[in-house]
């Protein structure tokens, strides 16, 4: 080896990527060689005096020559561990792989070894396979520092074929930390097991590291009973082996197996350390037990461990998830050192327990602190615009994100900025969003089906799950069931949702709590109601979700009675109610006038459970009041509530006005309506239908005058009826159905034979003022008469009818309807906005209170 021309003749023995014509390293000064160190100190010293700052290794070829020449004997040795350090880039790296190979160093295994283990470091897995591969007697840390390389650089596949070829091609055995990486790479159970083979016959598998891994390599892939045998049988337990453990029954979902292990471990004398604690600590909120986390939480304080990141964020996260953020944010002030992690916990704490402001102070403060949010800290961002219902903060983190790729990056983020807006109201730019997700996943569709829903757009929601079927990659699953079922209780699609009903059978999720939920409503909404019941008992009932959807049902049957009677039950079965059981249970009271039961529900919500009323309650009450003809009694109800009362509390109150007729009310109740919701069309259609009903058309124009100022326009009512696995719709005065002739016909006979049985038009619910003629025109060509004369012209005879209105059914109709399902002989169900109606025999089931 010698010194020519500048350059280093003979480096590419041994070092597989230089080559003869470019075995020179060259500088932005020109060729240059390898500089060395004398004791490392020399070093800065040099490159101070020669202005090399740029460049490690640099320097002019006569300093090279003197070096080879003419070093004095104090200087011959190269401080390699420094350069070893020094190496923070690859090309650095590739010198000193150079430097070692000139200087004969590299024929050792040991330093052969480290510079694969350098490359690695550094993220270069083809060097330090070349490197690797120029060893000649590779023994079993050779072997293993290659494995960890491709395990570091999450080339998994290579560790585990690396390992195969150490097995198969070398007469070098694997020894017990050959087998812990390779089992973390292993993609799938099968090469676990066979990993698992070799183990068991080379001895490995009382070696508490290897046993640990093999519990964490089965509890990865869902195989705890292989897990739990493995760490049962181990010799010897250290706290990893614990950790692991307890790790992948909490990954599992098998929290109350990882308390067990868990109370096993300190029976042993085992102590808890940062993993066992920020590891068990999700347990406890996932078995929903707070007492256990908090005597974790003390044992933290104790043993000085409450003051690590992970054991602060989980508590965090504990705290969270039951309510308790004041303790949450306790333990977020006093932690030293905040990660993102901890940011994210604490700003996430806030938006899942609805306080959006809290948590954008948060985010604001975490931007403050200098931290950068990532995906996550999005997410919950997203979420928390979407509680504030702030519309121009939402496209402010939608630009955030698209100025920085999230959205194409992942879909998580994606699924978030989706369900942003569709809380918002917002659903065109949910569509765009979900329109420009390049890989969607289930949930994406879920998203926007639920958004859909979620906004009234029962239809459009139907439209999606169906394009979504035509998706061969994506499998509807549970969520999915819980979003779709909603839009085909909304339209009373009672054959798709029976259909869906069989898929879920066959897929075994009845059982799921929440699907089971949805497919009660879907049955009891679309009235079949001993379906509904049924469906109810097979279900589990051991939180108040069913309890909730079967209470409702029957209150908007009617059978407010019976809803007592369910309450009742649900009490006697230990199952706590919630705020949503008593919104249920006084609208059953509404729907029945139960006036004294309504009042009881009210006091016991507060009294015996410690509900604090919101304003849906406050409005059911006022409609329990108003509703019965207690007007006076509703008014000065509203005067006494603790809210201030919101557009549905003065709604509410002038419904009633609408139905007794008391025109002084009324107005009093429109004018603060008007005050606090002046967009709502809605609401001018029921002042203006109030006078209407007594005939002063002044004030009819007055309200529609106000109602055309402002731009509202008024809901077109609207019925449906499904027959023949589609859903035909009627407006009113609706000439465009191609059986249109047919159906008017069949109305005019159906009104000659019941003016011949007593019946008498009501023109009051005729709200223009125009000739008698003309009003008993209106009123036939009503949706819901033109959806029933369909269904009667299209099914066989005595065969039951099913119609759904998007509005009130009106007093004409309802008694019309009385008249058809005697002439008829049929059964005729129609669900309107508040209730159904079951008419049979000329009766009603609502008994006309409604």
């Amino acid at each position: 080896m010698y010194v020519q021309g500048g350059g280093v003749r003979g480096a590419s023995v041994g070092f597989g990527f230089m080559t003869r014509h470019d075995n020179m390293i060259r500088t932005r000064h020109g060729v240059s060689g390898l500089l060395p160190t004398c004791k490392g100190r020399h070093f800065p010293q040099y490159f101070q005096s020669h202005g090399t700052h740029h460049q490690l290794y640099s320097t002019s070829v006569s300093w090279v020559r003197v070096w080879y020449n003419d070093v004095g004997s104090e200087n011959k040795e190269i401080d390699f561990e420094f350069l070893f350090q020094s190496c923070t880039k690859t090309r650095l790296a590739k010198r000193l792989h150079a430097l070692l190979v000139v200087s004969g160093k590299a024929q050792s295994i040991f330093i052969a070894t480290r510079v694969v283990n350098l490359y690695a470091s550094l993220g270069n897995v083809t060097s330090a396979r070349y490197t690797f591969d120029q060893i000649p007697n590779k023994d079993a840390y050779t072997w293993n520092s290659m494995i960890s390389a491709y395990v570091r650089n999450s080339q998994f596949h290579g560790a585990v074929n690396c390992l195969y070829e150490m097995l198969l091609n070398s007469q070098v055995r694997p020894d017990f930390y050959s087998f812990p990486p390779v089992l973390k790479a292993c993609g799938n159970l099968l090469d676990g097991k066979k990993m698992h083979c070799w183990v068991s016959k080379l001895g490995f598998e009382w070696d508490v590291y290897v046993a640990a891994s093999l519990v964490h390599m089965y509890c990865r892939f869902g195989a705890l009973t292989v897990a739990y045998k493995i760490f049962r049988d181990m010799p010897f337990r250290d706290n990893g082996s614990w950790n692991a453990m307890i790790s992948g029954f909490c990954q599992n979902g098998n929290a109350a197996e990882a308390l067990d292990v868990l109370d096993e471990m300190r029976l042993e004398g085992m102590k808890m350390d940062c993993v066992t604690i920020s590891t068990i600590l999700p347990a406890c909120a996932l078995m929903g037990d707070i007492l256990q986390g908090k005597l974790i939480h003390l044992y933290a304080i104790k043993h000085g461990l409450e003051f690590d990141v992970f054991v602060s964020n989980a508590l965090i996260n504990l705290y969270a998830k039951f309510g308790n953020l004041g303790h949450a944010h306790k333990v977020f002030d006093q932690m030293s050192v905040r990660d993102l992690v901890s940011w994210n916990s604490i700003i996430a704490a806030y938006e899942q327990n609805g306080n959006p402001d809290s948590a954008l102070k948060f985010f604001s403060g975490m931007q403050s602190d200098g931290v950068q949010p990532d995906m996550l800290t999005l997410v919950s961002l997203a979420s928390t615009v979407a509680q504030s219902r702030d519309c121009q903060s939402g496209r402010s983190v939608h630009g955030f994100i698209l100025r920085r790729c999230w959205i194409v990056e992942g879909v998580v983020l994606g699924n978030a900025v989706m369900d942003m807006y569709a809380k918002l109201g917002i659903i065109d730019y949910a569509r765009r969003v979900f329109e420009e997700i390049p890989s969607k996943d289930v949930v994406s569709w879920n998203t926007m089906i639920g958004g859909y829903g979620q906004n009234g757009l029962a239809s459009e929601a139907i439209e999606v799950f169906n394009l979504m079927e035509g998706c061969e990659d994506i499998r509807p699953n549970q969520g999915t069931w819980v979003c779709i079922l909603p839009a085909y209780s909304h339209l009373g699609a009672l054959k798709l949702g029976m259909k869906v009903h069989g898929r879920i059978i066959k897929d075994s999720s009845l059982w799921d709590v929440y699907v089971g939920t949805c497919l009660i409503d879907v049955y009891g909404k679309c009235g079949r109601l001993e379906d509904a019941m049924s469906l109810f008992f097979e279900v589990p009932r051991t939180n108040s979700v069913p309890w909730n959807a079967i209470i409702s049902c029957h209150g908007i049957h009617g059978h407010g009675e019976t809803s007592m009677q369910l309450f009742g039950a649900m009490r006697d079965e230990g199952v706590k109610p919630d705020h949503v059981t008593f919104i249920s249970l006084l609208s059953s009271c509404s729907h029945s006038g139960l006036v004294d039961k309504g009042q009881w529900c009210f006091h016991v919500m507060q009294e015996e459970y410690g509900i604090k009323p919101s304003l849906k309650h406050y409005g059911c009450m006022v409609d329990i009041l108003g509703r019965a003809g207690y007007l006076e009694k509703a008014y000065d109800f509203i005067e006494k509530m603790h809210l201030r009362p919101d557009a549905s509390i003065w709604g509410a109150l002038l419904g009633a006005c609408r139905i007794h007729g008391n025109i002084e009310l009324g107005k009093f109740a429109s004018d603060r309506l008007f005050e606090v919701d002046s967009e709502n069309a809605g609401y001018y259609v029921l002042l203006s239908n109030l006078y209407a009903n007594v005939g002063k058309w002044e004030g009819v124009d007055e309200v529609r005058s106000m109602a055309r100022d402002r731009g509202l326009k008024k809901t077109p009512g609207w019925s449906s009826i499904e027959l023949n696995n589609r859903i035909e719709v009627f407006y009113t005065a609706n000439q465009s159905h191609p059986q249109c002739e047919a159906i008017y016909k069949e109305l005019e006979s159906l009104t000659a034979k019941m003016k011949s049985l007593g019946y008498i038009p009501d023109y009051s619910f005729v709200l223009q003022d125009v000739e008698e003629d003309e009003k008993e025109y209106i009123l036939m060509s009503h949706s819901e008469r033109l959806a029933i004369a369909y269904g009667i012209i299209s099914t066989p005879h005595k065969s039951p009818i099913r119609i759904f209105k998007n509005l009130r059914v009106c007093g004409d109709c309802h008694n019309v309807t009385k008249f058809i399902s005697k002439i008829t002989e049929r059964e005729i169900i129609v669900r309107d906005s508040n209730r159904f109606h079951h008419f049979k025999d000329g009766v009603c089931s609502c008994g006309d209170y409604w």
